[in-house]
């Protein structure tokens, strides 16, 4: 659960006239991507009947993804780089046509870079129940109307069987990484034990073995914020005009994201208590700084996003339990045979340290034995997509492995 775009996993910092302008005029019911919106650099494979781990069925899926680089004759230079909750196919390349953001991790791959597309071929699909073009619950159903709330439970085995079929309609048999944080780290961690003979390198950053209660509470919390906006309608929401939908509800389960995703010590040393404008906020009408920023964030969060997806992916994470069938988490991590950089952040109040340490003492060849690395940052859980020179070290050592 992280920001998950470059202009986001910036630094904490006031709200200008400007930034506040640029979020002028009504948002729209839903921000996903839609068929026939601007393809930008996607590409999308589509698929037959797909069965859930809960028996549910979709009789067909597409996913969207992006890739750089060029595929080996042997097909074995492919590294797979997976998003985090919020995230999407778009980890490279400018905002345009199609792409309302940055690449979310363009300093880490490309020509030259940790994952250097010069030497790999990356593919970065959007995860299925996502909203940025691959199937989910703003995409139509078979009867002519969006899933919405009838979109099937997903689990994180869902989402990593849907990259398979991926893998293999790309004529991929072995990644030669798999690289994810926080969801994607789930999706990462997922692969390396279920389908070990495809993986020849891991790197799971800021993710842990299991989705803990306390975690699933701020998750449950996020979840029933958005079901009670009155404009959620249950989830059919679709045909209401802009400034109709549930954007208050979803802002809101943003703002309260936020605050796992970064530590006291930024916001404390960013904000203080200062105010947004010369109007006091102490009983005079005024706001803190603090709160102009998560409202800011959280409003413009409504128009790249979609509220029954986020609803589908927080319960997908929820279900994460690497070891759930398989006779608990040691014994899950006992099946991992790839080369494993695991990764957490001293600060990181979302998926704090111990969840890492305890994946690197289940997996038997980690880059650093039975402890995992632990980056040093100020800015908690996206310290994973902020600190990139560090993150660029240890990567290129996993590569180099």
């Amino acid at each position: 659960m992280d920001w998950q775009i470059s202009e986001d996993t910036v630094p904490s910092a006031p709200i200008t006239e400007a930034d506040a302008r640029s979020l002028l005029g009504r948002p729209p019911a839903t921000g996903a991507w839609r068929d026939g919106d601007p393809v930008g650099d996607r590409r999308f494979a589509t698929f037959g009947e797909f069965r859930t781990e809960n028996g549910e069925r979709l009789p067909g899926f597409r996913l969207a993804y992006e890739t750089w680089g060029e595929l080996s004759p042997a097909r074995d230079n492919a590294v797979l780089v997976l998003h985090a909750l919020t995230g999407d196919s778009h980890v490279r390349g400018s905002a345009g046509p199609g792409h309302p953001t940055a690449g979310w991790w363009g300093d880490l791959v490309g020509p030259g870079a940790a994952i250097d597309t010069d030497r790999w071929f990356v593919i970065a699909p959007n995860m299925l129940g996502g909203c940025q073009g691959s199937t989910g619950p703003a995409s139509i159903a078979p009867d002519g109307y969006e899933w919405a709330a009838r979109f099937p439970y997903l689990t994180i085995r869902d989402q990593v069987g849907a990259q398979a079929h991926l893998a293999d309609a790309l004529g991929i048999e072995r990644w030669a990484a798999v690289i994810g944080g926080s969801m994607g780290g789930m999706h990462a961690l997922e692969w390396a034990v279920g389908h070990p003979d495809r993986v020849e390198r891991a790197a799971i950053l800021s993710s842990p073995p299991i989705t803990t209660a306390d975690q699933i509470a701020l998750n449950t919390v996020q979840a029933d914020t958005i079901r009670m906006d009155p404009r959620f309608a249950g989830g059919a929401f679709y045909d209401a005009g802009d400034g109709d939908g549930p954007h208050r509800g979803l802002a809101l389960a943003r703002r309260m994201a936020l605050l796992n995703y970064r530590s006291p010590t930024e916001l404390n040393q960013r904000f203080q208590r200062s105010w947004q404008s010369g109007v006091s906020p102490l009983g005079h009408g005024g706001r803190f700084a603090v709160e102009s920023y998560l409202d800011f964030h959280g409003n413009k969060f409504t128009r790249r996003f979609d509220a029954n997806s986020y609803l589908t992916l927080v319960e997908a994470m929820n279900s994460h339990d690497v070891g759930r069938d398989r006779d608990g988490v040691e014994d899950a991590l006992r099946r991992v045979t790839a080369t494993t950089l695991v990764l957490g952040v001293d600060t990181d109040r979302l998926f704090p340290v111990d969840g890492q340490h305890r994946i690197a003492r289940g997996i038997r060849n980690t880059l650093d034995g039975d402890q995992a690395v632990v980056l040093t940052s100020d800015f908690g859980h996206d310290g994973f997509l902020i600190e990139t020179a560090a993150v660029d070290h240890h990567l290129r050592r996993l590569f180099t492995a």
